[in-house]
């Protein structure tokens, strides 16, 4: 078989553990929604005023919980899956089989790209058929590519990270302690508008904020100027995912570590 059939293969398994693993389905796919309803359902009659223009809630929200929904998918749920094969022992069986290292990471890559996708179309539905948000299909396209892009950098963050999580009881609390102050400080869950200017500017050199602004651009172009994908953003985004890749190929294990 291909490298490529493999992937597919691999994929095809992940995606069937994915669905058939209740903290999986909880918190990568039932807090976001249940969030953004939350959310939505005290606020749904406020306004945001984000560069210069009015927003209605939704229209704010959507976009940010969209962010919470990928970095879940593809950072979260993917570094507590990755400790746990490790220290099972199963990625170092997987490894010693013939399938090539690139099918087994790929097939994690995929899988958290596919519950990206399927979290913002979730969420994006919500928002329209409830709340008044107005997409098109230029807005489905950016978003789309920015989730396809996004969930990959953040799941070689994913790979990166696991380097330092020794054991899968400290792995959950380690994805707490990293995204929950990011999604506070980065304008997910209050407004960005809401928060100091130089903390602002600090979040956008961070994984977190250049999403929640690039995808705020797809459903609502003039927050940025009129252009409805913000590359400068993307820019941020990718550099984070190149120098997670670079680090996780140098210092990723297969082992289990040694206690």
């Amino acid at each position: 078989m291909s490298t490529l059939s493999l992937t597919g293969h691999q994929v095809k398994y992940d995606l069937r553990a994915f669905s058939r693993n209740p903290r999986a389905r909880v918190f990568t796919l039932a807090t976001p929604v249940i969030l953004l309803l939350l959310l939505l359902s005290i606020f749904h009659n406020g306004t945001i005023k984000l560069d210069g223009q009015k927003l209605i809630v939704a229209e704010y929200y959507v976009p940010h919980i969209i962010v919470m929904g990928v970095l879940g998918a593809a950072f979260g749920n993917l570094l507590v899956t990755i400790v746990g094969k490790r220290e099972s022992g199963s990625l170092k069986r997987r490894r010693a089989t013939p399938v090539p290292a690139a099918a087994i990471i790929s097939g994690d890559v995929v899988t958290s790209i596919i519950s990206a996708l399927v979290i913002a179309a979730v969420l994006t539905l919500i928002g329209v058929l409830f709340f008044h948000v107005k997409v098109n299909a230029a807005v489905i396209g950016v978003t789309a590519l920015l989730c396809i892009l996004s969930a990959a950098c953040y799941s070689a963050l994913a790979y990166a990270v696991s380097v330092f999580v020794g054991t899968v009881e400290a792995a959950a609390p380690v994805v707490q302690l990293t995204t929950l102050p990011l999604y506070f400080l980065s304008g997910v869950f209050i407004p960005s508008t809401n928060l100091p200017t130089w903390l602002n500017d600090i979040m956008s050199y961070l994984p977190v904020r250049p999403l929640g602004v690039a995808l705020q651009a797809a459903f609502v172009p003039a927050t940025n100027g009129g252009n409805r994908l913000d590359w400068s953003a993307v820019l941020v985004i990718v550099v984070w995912g190149v120098a997670g890749m670079l680090f996780a190929m140098r210092r990723f294990s297969w082992a289990p570590r040694r206690r």
